[in-house]
């Protein structure tokens, strides 16, 4: 195929990466500025260079953008889009998007399928983006309204490159489990280390701070985008972690050792209960 990737990042890049090093697809870069094309070219992560007139020959394309970007993308350049295209976007919200490019798709006669790499880093570039970031991990695609045929293109195509899990949903229900499993961490890590103790943490500090404030080194123009666009979701699990830390801090305010012992087994239980 002749895949194009609009978005050098992180995940575009790696995407791009990924292909060159697991299939013999040609990969064709766009990104609105030319350094990290340029870097893309000298190691070999895309083949060429594009513009949107590669939309007219591209069986698919891959945005690698912010949500909204994604969708401003796609409806500017439509027309261009080739009517066998595969359109797919990278974001970590649905609901927001997804119905807005299934919309553009029908209209312009192309197929959509949502596409969200459950990978990443706490930094973000193509500087840190490489072709075994997928390994193991989970893909998740929201067919929509697609055909069948441009699903499971999609599909074999991740794993093709690494992923080892694909997981097919419906927007709303990846954006409730993307709202527990990695926005909160996000909200959990940046309220962590506003606690005035932080500066001091040095010397005091071992894996657990890793381990709770890693994420906390965010993009917070993209994960304020991210945030606001899954609102209600998120609302809720942060009340829920509200509740539940206000329900530890109660046991450990009465000064009940054995309710404490039994909030803080119960929890235990859930995890190991997991096996993960």
């Amino acid at each position: 195929m002749k895949i194009v990737i609009a978005g050098l990042g992180i995940i575009g890049g790696s995407i791009a990466k990924a292909l060159k090093k697991y299939t013999d697809h040609t990969v064709i870069g766009i990104n609105r500025s030319s350094a990290p094309i340029e870097k893309a070219l000298a190691c070999g992560a895309i083949d060429a260079a594009g513009s949107v007139e590669d939309l007219k020959t591209a069986d698919m394309l891959i945005l690698g953008t912010y949500p909204d970007a994604a969708v401003s993308f796609v409806r500017e350049n439509a027309s261009l889009i080739n009517k066998s295209c595969i359109v797919t976007d990278t974001c970590g919200i649905k609901s927001e998007i997804c119905p807005r490019l299934c919309a553009i798709a029908e209209e312009y006669g192309f197929n959509f399928v949502g596409f969200h790499p459950m990978a990443g880093k706490e930094k973000n570039g193509f500087d840190v983006s490489e072709a075994d970031l997928f390994l193991g991990a989970s893909s998740i695609i929201i067919p929509g309204n697609a055909p069948e045929s441009a699903v499971d293109t999609l599909a074999n195509l991740t794993r093709k490159i690494g992923f080892g899990k694909v997981i097919f949903t419906t927007p709303e229900e990846h954006d409730r489990m993307i709202a527990f499993t990695s926005q909160l961490p996000h909200v959990l890590a940046c309220a962590y280390v506003f606690s005035p103790q932080c500066p001091n943490h040095n010397g005091f500090s071992a894996g657990s701070y890793r381990d709770v404030s890693r994420v906390a080194s965010i993009n917070a123009e993209l994960w304020s985008e991210l945030f606001i666009e899954n609102k209600e979701p998120l609302v809720a699990e942060i009340q829920t972690l509200i509740d539940n830390l206000t329900l530890i801090q109660s046991g450990i305010k009465k000064g009940d050792r054995q309710e404490l012992a039994t909030i803080l087994h119960r929890a235990k239980l859930i995890k190991e209960a997991l096996g993960e």
